[in-house]
């Protein structure tokens, strides 16, 4: 059998390590001499995940069921030889018996192996049986990267179809052996409960993996919490957790469509009550935002700040050749609007005045040969998000239609100017939240705002979720399509069994560094490739 990029990798990998930064890991010396019913041990039901590596750093996940303290044992052999152990924090009922720890001192460009076990608290003796994981570190040299990226999961009703194999996409995904995978929001519709069976147009019928958590929509922080272990019942998912790190961040159904601090849900719509969509107890945003949001926290491998443990938006270098600038859409936006605002103010904000003076100077500061910015939201398509009161349409997202750059459009102009006038090279932008497959290239010429250099932005997905679109164009920046998959006219809200479910992946050459960008299907099969070659 021919080798394969992981096992190459791995043909390669320190056994060194002593690096490592560790704490005492006394728990597992302490385990009985008899042997222990698996019944009784501590369960990791959501099996290991990891996830914001960057330089020698990884944050590693598991959830228990019941109170533990979690242990990690690292190697860099799948043999687990010359490993190290660190105690990691206990797994208790505030935090839903989840549990992550930042480990440090990782050797660069390795493969690590660890595998997590918890220690029941309540006799400090009983230990679950370990669950393996493996992610790759950033290289400290040039080697050829491929990562993968996508969005929007178990939506629209379409959640775990045993019978179709599950959320097929993870498995197609991993098939591809990439080093990394980029979540662009939507990682759950917290807002979209999910039923027994749906019957399709063809008399056929969908068949979901059903829990209490998803037969409503999320008011309580439990209930929110269900909506990420639901995902999580998926083999296909967790298979993909554990082989592959990632780099999450959230969107609107996180919490509940479109949404933003000031929001609060109407009466039941008769799409909503069709849908299921009603809401008994708590129709605040304000309230139901924060639960969303320590919820997601507590799910995701993501490193939380110290001085701001909420923050999502911050940057991973990857290497000489790459750099993420992962964006927070969601919590600094003001009401959505007409978004036509001549002059910037609070209520243009999309980024907000913060995250954006971040950004600029973040990317002004990397010397990373692509920077690749993670924009959970497109900045050139029309999100529209009803009517205001004086019945002019309303848009959820950057785009208010073809004219000069206004409203939340300002922020973009603002960032591609400093861009251009900085002489920052090869930004690309990779997208989701619409619902099919799209490569954009944006043009000065084109544009009615001229004051950038041309860039590209690519858009991917769903995963598991309805297919829709396309969406319209806004010329403010002067997008042109190069390439859509996306339903026909007067089709929408395919089920994942339509094979209408797209990711991309990207791969950067580690002598040329060209960065190839492939836009692909369900069954893995590529239906756009784009080259960038690099400017210096």
């Amino acid at each position: 059998m021919a080798p394969t990029r992981r096992s190459l990798m791995r043909s390669g990998l320190l056994l060194g390590g002593g690096a490592l930064l560790t704490r005492p890991f006394r728990a597992l010396a302490q385990a009985p001499a008899v042997i222990t019913s698996e019944k009784m041990r501590p369960q990791l039901p959501y099996g290991v995940q990891a996830g914001d590596v960057v330089g020698d750093r990884a944050v590693i996940w598991s959830r228990a069921d019941r109170p533990a303290r979690m242990l990690i044992e690292l190697s860099t052999t799948e043999s687990f030889a010359h490993s190290w152990k660190i105690t990691g924090p206990a797994a208790l009922e505030d935090s839903d018996f989840t549990a992550k720890l930042d480990v440090a001192g990782l050797p660069p460009g390795q493969r690590v192996f660890y595998r997590v076990t918890f220690q029941d608290l309540g006799d400090l003796v009983t230990t679950s049986t370990p669950v393996t994981g493996s992610f790759l570190t950033p290289p400290a040299v040039r080697r050829h990267i491929r990562f993968v990226w996508g969005g929007d999961v178990a939506g629209q009703g379409w959640g775990i179809n045993p019978d179709f194999g599950g959320m097929r996409m993870f498995e197609t995904m991993r098939a591809v052996e990439p080093d990394f995978f980029i979540h662009s929001g939507d990682t759950v519709y917290a807002d979209g409960p999910i039923f027994p069976e749906v019957r399709l147009p063809d008399g056929s019928v969908w068949k979901n993996l059903v829990t209490e958590a998803k037969a409503k929509p999320a008011e309580t922080l439990a209930e929110f919490r269900g909506n990420h272990a639901y995902n999580l019942l998926d083999e296909n998912v967790r298979r993909f957790n554990a082989e592959v790190p990632s780099y999450v961040q959230w969107d609107d159904h996180e919490v509940t469509n479109n949404w933003y601090w000031e929001k609060v849900l109407g009466e039941p719509t008769a799409a909503d009550l069709k849908a299921g969509r009603i809401y008994r107890n708590e129709r605040r945003v304000s309230i139901l935002a924060p639960r969303g949001l320590r919820a997601f926290m507590e799910y995701y491998p993501i490193r939380r700040n110290p001085l701001s443990p909420d923050q999502i938006y911050t940057s991973f270098r990857y290497g000489p050749s790459l750099e993420i600038f992962r964006l927070d859409e969601r919590s600094y936006r003001a009401a959505n609007s007409f978004n036509r605002q001549e002059r910037p103010g609070p209520d243009t904000a999309f980024l907000g005045a913060t995250q954006l003076r971040w950004l600029k100077q973040a990317l002004l500061a990397s010397d990373a040969t692509w920077k690749v910015i993670q924009s959970d939201m497109p900045i050139g398509l029309l999100v529209p998000d009803g009517k205001d009161q004086d019945g002019r349409p309303q848009f959820e997202a950057f785009a208010n239609g073809d004219g000069p750059a206004l409203g939340r459009e300002l922020e973009v102009a603002d960032l591609l100017r400093f861009i251009r006038d900085n002489r920052i090279r090869n930004t690309v932008w990779l997208t989701a939240d619409v619902h099919y497959a799209a490569a954009h290239r944006y043009d000065p010429s084109r544009a009615q705002f001229k004051a950038f250099e041309p860039f590209w932005e690519f858009v991917a997905g769903p995963l598991n979720a309805g297919t829709f679109g396309p969406n319209e164009l806004d010329d403010t920046f002067g997008p042109e399509v190069v390439f859509v998959k996306a339903p026909e006219k007067g089709q929408a809200n395919l089920p994942p069994s339509a094979g209408m479910q797209f990711f991309g992946q990207v791969d950067i050459d580690a002598e040329s560094e060209v960065m190839t960008v492939s836009l692909k299907d369900l069954n893995g099969a590529t239906l756009f490739t784009q080259e960038l070659i690099p400017v210096a």
